[in-house]
């Protein structure tokens, strides 16, 4: 039953994604404004039933990070509402031509942009993508099928019927935008599937669900990862510039995949950088999990282990370790990275361009905070998520990320 369920939202997601295909940008930004109406008026309705979510997130035990990430409030409702208005004032990224040639015997050709079709979002916790992911997918006019976790239930249910409203106020196609409304996890196994629905899945959470859609889905995916980030502090660093980076890094939001991880120090600096650092962390109430040669230096710190060099911890817990250079630093993170985003604070050029030649991760920072890898931060408006793959999209994923591309060609009766 709910194989058939899912089957026709998509069957009926697809039809809406071909409708869309060739609906004007005046009326898709006619319908992000609509949509973030629809948001401000209900803004009650949305916390209520976002509280129902956060009651059941604590009585099940969940983390702090994973509540911080599902808790709604009036300014964050507010800041989707924004995103989504934000959205509306961009460029439509559909007909753009990329490039147009001539080949001698007279074809012209164009390569002009287009929406990928129907995108399917799986997610966890965070009922804003939900927002993110429909805005960007209207303003790009592609149709999305909506699959939150069971955690943020209610929150993703109410913002979905939200956006459906405003949407069709705009007279947009019906079934632009769907939410499978099940907790069973099955219905994840079953949207993997429907590779001749579904264009294109995009897994966004836990390492957990990512790595199961990567390598299950017979739809093609395009793979956010997690945020394992790292900052490198060189022996050429400002001290205050590495702790205002580390600090902004670590307490801003440790809950989102930006927040810094490690810190990896250069052995010639560490007996004076690392006790000043140790300060600063236990003054935010940051834990310290150490390497063997940082805990004969820091007075608190547990040793960190190898599985623990991997982890994204999403907490008030960072890792500390020291190297011997740039080189050892590079070789460090993309070893134990989730080639998401990493820093390096230097006052050298020449070691900075090589640290961000050397690094093989999507966001590659020298002097500022990985906190700015962000949809919102680039420009973009927003992002559907950070994509730490190399194909189709890297990085954060903004407008042009949920394009393709079809070649438009005209001739005057040329055969071969």
């Amino acid at each position: 039953m709910l194989k058939k369920i899912i089957e026709e939202q998509c069957k009926s997601g697809k039809s809406a994604s071909y409708e869309l295909s060739s609906v004007s940008i005046k009326l898709r930004n006619i319908a992000l404004q609509e949509m973030a109406t629809s948001l401000r008026k209900n803004v009650r309705l949305i916390l209520a039933e976002n509280l129902i979510d956060m009651d059941n997130g604590k009585a099940e035990g969940l983390s702090q990070s994973l509540l911080d990430r599902l808790m709604l409030n009036t300014d964050r409702v507010e800041a989707m509402a924004n995103g989504l208005e934000s959205l509306a004032k961009l460029e439509d990224p559909i007909g753009q031509v990329r490039k147009m040639w001539k080949r001698p015997n007279g074809l012209e050709i164009a390569s002009v942009t287009v929406p990928l079709g129907l995108i399917a979002m799986i997610y966890e916790a965070r009922p804003n993508v939900t927002v993110e992911a429909a805005g960007l997918c209207i303003k790009t006019g592609n149709a999305v099928i909506l699959k939150g976790s069971s955690t943020a239930y209610h929150s993703n249910k109410i913002l979905t019927a939200l956006l459906v409203k405003g949407a069709d106020k705009a007279g947009l196609p019906n079934e632009s935008i769907q939410i499978i409304d099940s907790k069973d996890r099955e219905s994840v196994n079953i949207l993997m599937k429907l590779n001749k629905l579904v264009d294109v899945i995009i897994p966004r959470g836990g390492a957990g669900l990512i790595s199961n859609v990567v390598n299950n889905s017979t739809v093609p995916v395009i793979e956010t990862g997690i945020g394992n980030c790292h900052a490198y502090v060189d022996d050429k660093a400002q001290f205050d510039m590495a702790m205002d980076i580390i600090i902004n890094g670590k307490i801003q939001r440790p809950s989102v995949c930006n927040s810094l991880e490690k810190v990896l120090v250069h052995k010639d600096i560490a007996k004076d950088f690392l006790p000043a650092l140790e300060l600063k962390l236990i003054e935010n109430t940051v834990e310290i999990r150490a390497c063997e040669k940082s805990r004969k230096i820091l007075k608190s710190g547990l040793p960190i282990t190898e599985e623990e060099l991997y982890k994204e911890y999403l907490d008030y817990i960072i890792g500390i370790v020291i190297v011997d250079d740039v080189f050892d630093a590079v070789n460090h993170i993309n070893k134990y990275g989730s080639k998401h985003s990493e820093v390096i604070i230097t006052d050298s050029y020449k070691t900075g361009k090589i640290f961000q030649q050397l690094v093989d991760s999507s966001c590659i920072y020298h002097n500022a905070s990985t906190r700015f890898s962000d949809g919102e931060m680039f420009g973009f408006g927003a992002e559907i998520g950070i994509s730490t793959q190399k194909m189709h999209a890297r990085g954060p994923m903004g407008l042009e990320a949920l394009t393709s591309m079809k070649y438009i060609i005209n001739g005057d009766g040329q055969v071969r």
